[in-house]
């Protein structure tokens, strides 16, 4: 028995039920073109899935947009807004934050806003106006408030409690990251990175949580070693073949977010 004996069998009795389980790709830290996000993009083109890529704006360099550019048909990727520097705001001692509580709000919706006008312009009808805060952690008020900066879609960790984080603001999370952030950064295990997405599948076929959240893939290109990539890449292919699964490609997914 292997780790994603469990994954299979749980997708089977999506199967037995006539349901379709709704899978999406987000991949964070973009910013250039380079070995590591070629690696990212050919696998996704070459399983045929669609990868969101979680752009910085602040450190976004003119070979990324060019590198989506060159393919001779539709990329394998959309872009969703990294926050805007993915710089730690948050006091010492308090876990990384770039959005953490009591930032002025008119001058960080401003920063928000520009940022996000760098990606449209960058990469047109390629860029989803989605925040996607570093570290996955923001100030729960201020989702409320995105939309004043351009911003329709949160994106972050774990399974959501609702559709809307806030009025006009859908959120779609990821829900399986295979590194292991305090283990020196390397691959978590077949084990344990199933399990993470096994247990958002099952909760959702039982009504534990909200069903119509595609379950997340989590990938960081610019970190990931060896056995990360080829789990990741053992995933999108054991999963493609499974006739309940349906990965979707990201501009679809945030299509509320428009």
């Amino acid at each position: 028995m292997n780790a994603f004996d469990g994954l299979r069998r749980e997708l089977d009795l999506w199967a037995a039920q006539g349901r379709v389980a709704t899978l999406w790709w987000r991949d964070d830290d973009a910013s250039a073109d380079g070995p590591a996000l070629r690696r990212l993009l050919d696998l996704a083109a070459g399983e045929g899935v669609a990868v969101a890529l979680a752009v910085i704006p602040a450190e976004l360099h003119d070979s990324l947009p060019a590198r989506l550019d060159s393919f001779a048909g539709e990329p394998p990727a959309a872009v969703l807004q990294h926050g805007i520097a993915h710089r730690n705001r948050a006091p010492a001692g308090v876990k990384k934050c770039e959005f953490p509580p009591g930032l002025p709000r008119a001058a960080l919706l401003a920063e928000l806003a520009a940022a996000r006008q760098r990606l449209a312009t960058a990469f047109g009808a390629r860029f989803a106006p989605v925040l996607v805060p570093p570290w996955n952690r923001i100030d729960a008020s201020l989702a409320a408030d995105l939309p004043r900066a351009g911003l329709g879609g949160l994106s972050a960790m774990w399974a959501r409690r609702a559709p809307l984080a806030a009025p006009g603001v859908l959120r779609v999370n990821a829900h399986c990251d295979p590194l292991h952030w305090r283990g020196g950064r390397g691959f978590v295990g077949d084990y344990r990175a199933c399990g993470m997405l096994l247990r958002h599948l099952v909760a959702r076929r039982s009504g534990l949580r909200d069903a119509d959240e595609p379950t997340g893939l989590l990938s960081h290109h610019r970190d990931m070693d060896d056995a990360s990539w080829d789990f990741c890449r053992r995933l999108i292919v054991a999963t493609r073949r499974h006739p309940a699964v349906r990965w979707r490609h990201p501009l679809p997914v945030w299509r509320g977010a428009a």
